[in-house]
């Protein structure tokens, strides 16, 4: 029997949340992508397959959700005299990840994308690959790389290798 939907967003929602701010950079941009995935989820929740990989599956959910969401974006831009609203800090503990995740933003974006479905959404290399294009191979390479130059940016910026993720 499948668990229920509140337990799945208690399980799943950090590394959702992970997902979008790797996609869209922390903000409400991507704020709303995770509430808009949850959203979804829960409309598709009693349909779902009893087998079906949950994080996997929440993870391609704010993938397209993300992909929408850049995408109005891009279409226009909405001029306002008022200050946005403060970006969210949840699961953000300090000025340093702040950094980190300024840093994940600067990849280029297959490997920005490749970190983001692997290592943050723990999809595997051929899902992942499924949802960026290219063979299982590209993204781990994608995604090797894009941690090496994390490394790299993080470490030379004067990061502690204690630091959070």
């Amino acid at each position: 029997m499948r668990a229920p939907f509140e337990q799945a967003v208690e399980r799943h929602g950090a590394t959702v949340l992970r997902v979008c701010r790797a996609v869209l950079g922390p903000g409400p941009d991507a704020d709303d992508a995770w509430s808009e995935t949850f959203l979804a989820a829960l409309r598709a929740w009693p349909g779902l397959d009893e087998d079906t990989n949950v994080q996997a599956w929440l993870v391609r959910v704010a993938h397209r959700k993300a992909i929408d969401i850049t995408r109005a974006r891009a279409r226009h831009a909405i001029p306002t005299d008022e200050l946005p609203e403060q970006a969210s800090t949840a699961d953000i503990p300090d000025a340093e990840a702040v950094e980190l995740w300024g840093a994940v933003r600067s990849l280029p974006e297959r490997q920005r994308l490749a970190v983001a479905y692997h290592y943050l959404g723990g999809l595997p290399h051929t899902e992942a690959a499924e949802l960026i294009g290219g063979t299982p191979e590209a993204v781990r390479r994608a995604a090797a790389d894009g941690v090496k130059t994390l490394r790299k940016r993080y470490h030379a910026g004067g990061a502690q290798e204690g630091a959070p993720r």
